[in-house]
């Protein structure tokens, strides 16, 4: 089981590709994610094992050196950030919605983790970066207490970042919505 994820964040495509291609060859890792974003920024999420993935992270820092952005690794990541985070969640009703909208990817990622392990929802997507600006965002459902004890937990544990743009907790979302989003 990949129990652990790696972000590396570069200000170049072409540094991003390079150092994506050093990543998996010096661990064994999996991409989850290797991909341009917006604005001109490349984005790099692989799993693995934790020796593993933070190897694979400290070359993706040395081969992207000076156009570095941002780099993470959470050792004890949940299981339902992979699913997440490609769109392919199973949600067979949306009881209540949470959403939090952050300054960038690297804040997504973290933000669905915390959100996932401090209360009883369930993450629907984790949307990174694509036509957002740079910034992303995370769609949970549970009843509308889990979302909200969620969404504070995840509000005190990135508060110090200040990467939450806003949060909401919609009770009941229309059908018309809940379609919408499934097509976002």
């Amino acid at each position: 089981m990949k129990k652990s994820i790696g972000l590396v964040e570069l200000r170049s495509i072409a540094k991003g590709i390079e150092a994506t291609d050093e990543m998996l060859k010096a661990a064994n890792v999996e991409i989850v994610l290797s991909t341009a974003i917006c604005p001109g920024k490349y984005i790099t999420i692989i799993k693995g094992e934790v020796g593993a993935v933070k190897s694979s992270i400290a070359v993706g820092k040395e081969v992207g050196d000076t156009f570095l952005l941002e780099s993470f690794i959470i050792p004890n990541v949940s299981e339902d950030i992979f699913p997440a985070l490609s769109g392919t969640t199973a949600i067979e009703h949306i009881a209540s919605l949470g959403v939090v909208e952050t300054m960038s990817a690297t804040a997504s990622i973290i933000a669905g983790d915390i959100l996932v392990k401090s209360a009883n929802v369930k993450l629907i997507e984790i949307r990174l970066a694509r036509g957002l600006g740079g910034k992303g965002f995370v769609l949970i459902t549970g009843d509308v207490s889990s979302i909200k004890t969620a969404i504070k937990s995840c509000e005190e544990g990135l508060k110090e970042t200040g990467s939450i743009v806003s949060t909401v907790v919609i009770p009941s979302p229309s059908k018309e919505l809940v379609s919408s989003i499934f097509q976002i």
